[in-house]
């Protein structure tokens, strides 16, 4: 089995009610953050990590989706027209020659694991990476990682592990319900071997703090874990089952990332990058914070 990951899937078929009405008849990882949508932020997290594949796992009213990684050609033809060549180049940009893209549809919403094997065949039965366009993950502006997105960094600890690595942070107590909760024997620096995983426990019974972030590289033994298991949290088929039965076969690592992390599944995770993506946005960042400190508060 390589170690190389050429594969990255996005299970965007979710109904993004936390957003309606916007998310009513477009996607929620339409939503753009400063000028790029939420999924050209995950899709250039994983082009960043060596992927060349990004697999779509789409449901009814995601065609917006297609259509923005697809060629457009009567804007470039206006762009080039106008000799708008700067923002041609943004346009070309957003789907390089040598990205691949495909699309298939998870037919019913019967959860992330039902939507993660409903990629298998597009995986080629080699390992891949799942991102979630909610988490918006941006990679650390110093230390010895900067710069280096989240799946990059993940990607080289599966270089060296050959097995299955979760993207984790830790959460307050009172947010362990939210998320998949690991715990395990520390492997490495930022690096953890896990003995356990749970979907949304209560407080009470959480494993610990450990929180996985929307971030995966998997094996594709965890196929036929998904395969397995029967329907868990909320009635749906569990990523998080699916990999607990993992553990039974093969090593399961959680990565503490070098970054930042901002739920953009959330109103006010989204209005948190929204702001501080702006200020950091070289065309835009100063007249913006300028403006800031213009506000009441």
């Amino acid at each position: 089995m390589s170690n190389e990951i050429k594969t990255a899937v996005f299970p965007v078929a979710g109904l993004g009610t936390r957003f309606l009405p916007a998310t009513k008849a477009s996607p929620k990882e339409m939503l753009p953050v400063v000028d790029k949508p939420l999924i050209q932020y995950a899709v250039e997290e994983a082009y960043a990590a060596g992927i060349r594949h990004m697999v779509f796992v789409t449901g009814r009213n995601k065609r917006a989706i297609e259509d923005h990684f697809d060629t457009a050609y009567e804007l470039e033809n206006e762009l080039e027209h106008a000799g708008k060549h700067a923002l041609l180049n943004l346009v070309k940009a957003m789907a390089p020659d040598d990205l691949l893209c495909s699309y298939v549809r998870q037919p019913r919403a019967l959860g992330l694991g039902h939507a993660v094997l409903c990629a298998e065949h597009l995986t080629e039965g080699a390992p891949f990476a799942v991102l979630l366009a909610d988490d918006l993950m941006i990679g650390p502006d110093e230390g010895p990682l900067k710069g280096q997105p989240v799946l990059a960094q993940m990607a080289d600890i599966f270089r060296r592990q050959g097995r299955s690595v979760l993207a984790v942070q830790e959460v307050p107590q009172d947010q362990v319900k939210r998320y998949g909760i690991v715990a395990g024997t520390q492997a490495g620096d930022r690096l953890m071997q896990i003995e356990r995983i749970v979907e949304k426990p209560a407080p009470e019974k959480a494993p610990s703090r450990l929180a996985v972030s929307g971030r995966y590289i998997l094996t594709p033994a965890v196929f036929e874990q998904i395969r397995q298991q029967p329907r868990g949290t909320g009635g749906e088929i569990q990523l998080t089952d699916g990999i607990a039965g993992l553990l039974a076969s093969e090593s399961v690592y959680a990565y503490t990332y070098a970054g930042k992390r901002y739920d953009c599944g959330s109103k006010e995770g989204f209005l948190q990058a929204t702001v501080e993506l702006a200020l950091a946005h070289p065309e835009v960042g100063g007249s913006f914070r300028e403006y800031l400190k213009t506000l009441a508060v």
